[in-house]
């Protein structure tokens, strides 16, 4: 036997743990499990008691919902009453066994007993479905004309479900509707404004309807009464006569005056009565208030009402209860878009609202802030944003940071202060900022005029120098100015302050603001001490590299500069022997600078950048943009989820080999059933190409033969008999090209030095040291070879060794002459070429990744899955940013356990930015030679 309802109560509390609760559960539930199969009819309404009180404790039920349908057909009521809360409770709307209960819920509506009738028509108000409400509405809408209010009022809840459901049968039921309207019974019109409301939002056009229409005097008059009654204790609330019925009254017009200029006209006394005379020292006050200002914002009102609506929101941002802070900031955010000036009288109480210690407060006034900033007020309300991001979570001040970066590109008075604010923000939150507040600033200071510049100059180099490392964006953005006009820091600099418009606090005289001057070596040391921390990010010590170089520059006129110039070229020659490659790049690189045989066109070289034309960035932005789109529309005609390039060899060659195990790497979602056939990629001229074996040794493209096996072919099981020329090897027999010495040219590509075919080939030439953003002359490779000797003879007068020490050091070595190249992939200006190298137990194959683009290509990342029968180790890259012209390298180890019978497949996913925008690629290669 099963326990009673308070027993099971009683040993649920006495368990200790969690485990002894579900035992106790469990075993109970086994009993009624029992009881309900056996159909012990005594114990059916204990058995639902108990299974509503697990399914309080979150315990499935749901195999007692038929034995509440049984319940609910019971003539006891008391156990109808039990089987109607289960009825609620365990079902829902959507089970399918509750169409069983229509015929039950017939019945009781029509039963003589009130009370059983009211469990019916809630049980229908609250699971009523669209078929439901169809075959009992008739009987719903009996009991609106009934003569007891209990089942009015009921009924009145269970029609507003049922027309929810079925809107069609609004029309039929509008003047039932209505009538309930004159009831005098208080519950009763309750239930019947609800209705009207619930109405009016499923069918909004039922608001212009003339039988609706119409009701809008009789709702004022309602209105009015109830503020003009006496004292009613029974309807009392908080001081305020039935604030329950006012709320739904002003609701209802609300949706009435909605684009309706002559219910707006109505009702606009009523409104500035209710704002007038309502008592808002407890809650009940204030809700009915708050409708109100919700009703005045809706309707077509008066400006002046207007006006006093936002006031009393003014007002309620001084209550000492959060929600109601919380709803007075929702609802003025919504409001200043209509009338920011009568919102505007309120920003200090606004501001002090950032001061608030719930933070959901303070994200709402900081929201509203944003919208109340315009010419007049940016520079107060900039100056509390800033107070507020010192103390602002981490996880906001991104946000803060980019939206400051907003309103003073579009606000900012004057040049100076939207510096200020920028160099001030990079400060507070420097480790927070997105590279475009950065990039902004830098931009921002190149444009301003050379007095700005000074100002600028000094503020940063003095933010830089008190920094404590910590803040990443200040030092890019102060080191940067440093190098480009650190020769402004040798001057001291001062101007006068102007007044603060906005403020309370404007100042008598004009302040004047001086900068001293700083010496040499006080400019390098701030520089020095900031990249030689040991938590010095690596992209701060990277502009810190270049600042050094720049500054050799702009110390030339510097009286006794000899000393400081070696002691720059010290500081550059120290990252020779950095762990990071790009350092040792830019300090190999830089170190040329310093000799005296490339003086002019070092000077040249480290010259002040040029103003950035904002509109001509915006404008490559732009099509940069509808670029990406178009390869992304021509990447979607393809079909197949693989690149147009997909893989092959050098020489062009189809690629082949057996991917069924691969298709769902990268989430390509595609097997070999829903492939589509892929559109033939064409076939590319190697030697125009940015193909390093091409350029460097001049071979001339293979015609591209079939394969004897393509790929689509092999995914379809469909051979196409081709014939495959052997890959495309390196020859060490030919000449070894000269190193690329050109002082300018040291980002550039290497150029050719002599071929054993006339082939035209790029060669940067040496006499035109300025030459470094052109394009290079095209010479033939006869001409090349003198060339390579003028190089070799100006790069001896310099004391270098023709053979360029940095290559061999950056670049793994080369394999020998029979190690094949495999190209697999070729867009957006990234190239990656395999070179395989075959072991004994093993394949190598070393990944170049090479950047033709004019801009650096950073966040580099190759991931690579391989075939079950392939086991793949796959070492770090040596940079994660290629600079352009440069490649970079990734070692692959494969161990192919079907070696000579099935080839090496790789499926490639590589991820990069180039100019601002994130590129990522999938692509398949199988073009690699047999037996590897």
């Amino acid at each position: 036997m099963s326990l009673k309802l308070r027993d099971l109560i009683r040993q649920v509390r006495k368990c200790k743990t969690a485990a002894e609760e579900r035992a106790v559960i469990a075993r109970e539930a086994a009993m009624i499990r029992t009881a309900i199969r056996e159909e012990q009819e005594q114990y059916r309404h204990r058995n639902v008691a108990k299974l509503l009180f697990m399914h309080m404790l979150g315990y499935p039920t749901h195999f007692g919902q038929l034995e509440c349908l049984k319940l609910i057909a019971s003539p006891h009521f008391p156990e109808k009453r039990i089987g109607y809360l289960g009825l609620l409770l365990l079902l829902p709307e959507e089970a399918e066994v509750l169409m069983l209960a229509t015929n039950t819920l017939k019945n009781d509506m029509n039963s003589p007993n009130r009370f059983a009738a009211g469990l019916a028509l809630v049980a229908f108000g609250n699971l009523a479905t669209a078929d439901m409400g169809r075959d009992l509405a008739s009987e719903v809408d009996r009991h609106l004309k009934s003569t007891s209010p209990y089942l009015r009022k009921k009924a009145a809840l269970a029609m507003s479900r049922c027309l929810t459901k079925v809107p069609e049968m609004i029309e039929d039921f509008a003047d039932r509707m209505v009538s309930l309207l004159k009831d005098r019974n208080h519950g009763v019109l309750l239930t019947a404004v609800q209705l009207l409301t619930q109405v009016c939002l499923v069918d909004p056009e039922m608001c212009v309807n003339p039988t609706f229409a119409k009701l809008v005097p009789t709702l004022v008059r309602m209105i009015r009464d109830l503020l003009s009654m006496g004292y009613a204790p029974e309807l009392e609330v908080g001081g305020v006569t039935d604030p329950f019925l006012q709320v739904q009254l002003l609701t209802l017009l609300r949706l009435f005056g909605k684009d309706n200029d002559e219910a707006s006209e109505h009702m606009n006394d009523v409104l500035a009565q209710v704002a007038n005379t309502t008592v808002t020292e407890k809650n009940a006050g204030n809700a009915v208030v708050y409708e109100c200002v919700r009703t005045v914002m809706s309707v077509r009102t008066e400006t002046t009402l207007r006006v006093q609506a936002v006031n009393v929101l003014g007002k309620f941002l001084t209550n000492r209860d959060n929600n109601i802070r919380y709803v007075a900031l929702n609802s003025l955010a919504q409001v200043v878009r209509e009338d920011p000036a009568a919102v505007g009288r309120h920003r200090d109480t606004i501001v002090e609202c950032l001061k608030d210690p719930d933070i959901s407060i303070r994200a709402r006034a900081l929201e509203l802030i944003y919208r109340l900033v315009n010419r007049d007020n940016v520079e107060v309300l900039m100056a509390e944003l800033l107070n507020y991001l010192v103390v602002a979570p981490a996880d906001q001040r991104t946000d803060i940071c980019a939206r400051v970066l907003k309103v003073t590109d579009k606000f900012s008075p004057d040049d100076r202060w939207r510096l200020d604010t920028l160099i001030t923000l990079l400060s507070i939150a420097g480790r927070q900022c997105e590279r475009n507040v950065l990039s902004s600033t830098i931009v921002y200071v190149s444009r301003s005029s050379d007095d700005l510049r000074a100002y600028a100059t000094h503020k940063l180099a003095k933010a830089v120098r008190d920094d404590d490392g910590s803040q990443e964006g200040l030092l890019i953005v102060g080191i940067w100015c440093i190098g480009e006009y650190g020769d402004l820091l040798l001057k001291p600099y001062q101007y006068t302050a102007r007044q603060l418009q906005g403020g309370e606090n404007v100042l008598a005289e004009p302040e004047v603001i001086r900068f001293s001057a700083f010496g040499v070596d006080e400019i390098v040391d701030i520089v020095k001490n900031v990249t030689t921390r040991k938590s010095c990010p690596q992209s701060v010590m990277e502009f810190g590299l270049t600042c050094f170089v720049k500054l050799s520059e702009r110390f030339q006129s510097v009286a006794n500069n000899t000393e400081i110039l070696e002691k720059l070229r010290n500081h550059v020659q120290k990252q020779k022997t950095s762990y990071s490659l790009e350092m040792q790049i830019r300090s190999c690189e830089y170190s040329m600078l310093f000799s005296e045989e490339a003086a002019s066109g070092a000077r040249k070289a480290l010259a002040r950048m040029p103003m950035v034309d904002a509109s001509l960035l915006r404008r490559k932005r732009m099509e940069a943009d509808a670029e990406a789109v178009e390869s992304e529309d021509s990447f979607d005609m393809i079909g197949n989820g693989l690149e147009e390039n997909d893989c092959g060899p050098l020489d062009g060659t189809a690629p082949k080999g057996d991917l069924l195990d691969l298709n769902f790497i990268f989430n390509s979602g595609e097997t070999a059933s829903t492939k589509k056939p892929a559109v033939a990629a064409p076939i590319k001229n190697i030697s125009n190409s940015n193909d390093p074996a091409s350029v460097l040794f001049g071979e001339t493209p293979v015609p591209a033969a079939k394969s004897d096996l393509d790929l689509l072919s092999d995914i379809f099981s469909t051979p196409v008999p081709t014939t495959e020329p052997a890959p495309l090897a390196l020859n060490r027999n030919l000449p070894s090209p000269a190193p690329n010495n050109d002082i300018m040219d040291l980002l550039g590509p290497s150029p050719a030095t002599e071929t054993l075919t006339p082939t035209l080939v790029p060669v940067a030439n040496p006499m035109l040291p300025m030459n470094i953003f052109s394009q290079p002359p095209v010479v033939s490779a006869a001409a090349a070879v003198p060339i390579a000797q003028t190089l070799n003879i100006a790069v001896s007068a310099l004391g270098a060794s023709p053979v360029d020490p940095f290559t061999a050091m950056a670049s793994p070595d080369l394999a020998s002459p029979q190690n094949p190249l495999v190209n697999c992939f070729d867009k957006d200006g990234l190239s990656i070429i395999f070179e395989c190298q075959k072991l004994p137990d093993l394949t190598e194959l070393v990944a170049s990744l090479r950047n033709s683009n004019v801009a650096p290509i950073t966040d580099l990342s190759l991931k690579v899955a391989v075939p079950k029968f392939l086991k793949m180790q796959i070492f770090p890259p040596s940079s994660t940013t290629v600079t352009p012209g440069h490649e970079v390298f990734q070692k692959i180890h494969i161990t192919n356990s079907m070696r000579g019978q099935k080839k090496i497949v790789l499926k490639i996913k590589v991820d990069f930015m180039s100019a601002g925008i994130k590129k990522d690629h999938v692509v398949t290669c199988s073009g690699f030679p047999e037996g590897y």
